[in-house]
């Protein structure tokens, strides 16, 4: 498929696209590896200290909202530079930054001086990404929405601003792990997400708005586990595609081993839809923590009432635990995301997608999934997942 590419940021891409997946999930070593193979890798910005010995002895134990957020822009920084290095100069380096989180408008400032090629933003609408980027107009700005009507609004803001989105991600609830683009749960297997539909009034829309088809690129995520799906939505008018848990388990993710083998070992009774402390629905593994809480959410929601942020920096705009909303989620998920990425089985909070994996449970190179997404061929031999000590 090398016959079809993503033109972005004035590069010719492959059309794989390496989701952001925080707490640390997706940092240096992932990104720059998709990047080195001329893909797009993707830096979550989130609190990534956690990956940082030294900033985060220098933030243990404090409650310095200031101090915190200063050690995370330098986490960045080191992140996007060693993507950078790792990648040779290949494809591009990403960083997503969610809207939610409070400390956006920094994160993306500190990307932007870093050395990002692109700013990708989801979990809210990105209205303000043009101002904010400004100095740097040569960084590619990627919103994240899940249906046309999302795309439509932001065009027309942006457009009143002297810019367009360098490409778009239509990211399809029902199949996506993590906070997922729905108003609640029961929303998320909802006709107006579906892939096709989404094609079908964007090209309406570009037609209304004035822009050629081909002007903003597609990106497809959710729910895209093969190369027969890759086939078919490049196909259908796609410009790429973009997956997570494919790329949590591959060897170069992040992670912690253990993280990697929950993602893997995962069935489809394993999930669970859950509204998260942002008041997002969202899909992770039912681990014993997750279980636990589950079966107690009810009464906590009862008890729900404001109070300190936990980890002392307030991480996002609107949390139903520090804020005490009580019909959302009264967990603290910064905590909980860190726990996992270091392979905390018992109390950790692990997102993953619906959909099953490329290898099944094995944990294979970035190389193996780019080269099995765009031609379907999988590795001779297969070899059993490793065992990780509990």
């Amino acid at each position: 498929m090398t016959e079809h590419w993503l033109k972005l940021a004035g590069r010719r891409l492959l059309p794989i696209v390496q989701g952001g997946m925080g707490i640390g999930i997706s940092a240096h070593r992932l990104a720059g590896t998709v990047a080195a193979h001329n893909g797009v890798g993707t830096i979550a910005s989130i609190d990534l200290r956690h990956h940082h010995p030294d900033l985060m002895a220098q933030t243990s134990g404090t409650r310095d909202k200031a101090r915190i957020e200063a050690a995370n822009l330098v986490a960045l920084d080191r992140e996007i530079r060693g993507a950078r290095d790792l990648s040779g100069g290949r494809g591009l380096v990403a960083v997503n930054v969610m809207k939610a989180v409070g400390s956006h408008a920094q994160l993306v400032r500190q990307a932007c001086e870093s050395g990002a090629d692109a700013i990708v933003m989801g979990a809210g609408l990105p209205l303000d990404l043009p101002e904010l980027t400004a100095d740097h107009p040569k960084v590619a700005l990627i919103p994240i929405l899940s249906e046309a009507r999302g795309i439509g609004l932001v065009l027309r803001k942006w457009m009143k601003k002297g810019r367009l989105p360098d490409a778009i991600v239509v990211e399809h609830p029902a199949h996506a792990g993590g906070h997922l683009g729905a108003p609640a749960i029961q929303d998320l297997g909802e006709a107006r997400f579906s892939f096709a539909r989404v094609l079908t009034e964007c090209r309406e829309l570009f037609q209304t708005l004035g822009l050629a088809w081909d002007s903003i690129p597609l990106i497809l995520a959710g729910g895209i586990n093969s190369h027969a799906k890759v086939r078919h939505w490049l196909g259908e008018g796609a410009a790429a595609v973009q997956l997570g848990t494919a790329f949590a388990v591959t060897e170069e993710c992040d992670a912690h081993p253990a993280f990697k083998q929950v993602l893997a070992t995962a069935s489809p009774e394993d999930l669970c839809e859950f509204t998260s402390v942002a008041g997002l629905p969202a899909r992770a593994v039912l681990t014993p923590w997750l279980s636990r809480y589950l079966s107690s959410e009810s009464r906590l929601q009862r008890r729900a009432k404001a109070r300190d942020c936990l980890e002392g920096f307030d991480c996002l705009h609107a949390c139903g635990l520090r804020d005490g909303v009580a019909r959302i989620g009264q967990f603290c998920i910064d905590l909980k995301l860190a726990q996992a990425v270091r392979g905390d089985v018992e109390r950790g909070l692990f997102f993953r997608g619906k959909g099953s994996l490329p290898f099944g449970e094995a944990i294979r190179p970035v190389a193996d999934l780019l080269h099995y997404l765009l031609t379907g061929e999988k590795p001779a031999v297969m070899p059993m997942p490793a065992t990780v000590a509990a």
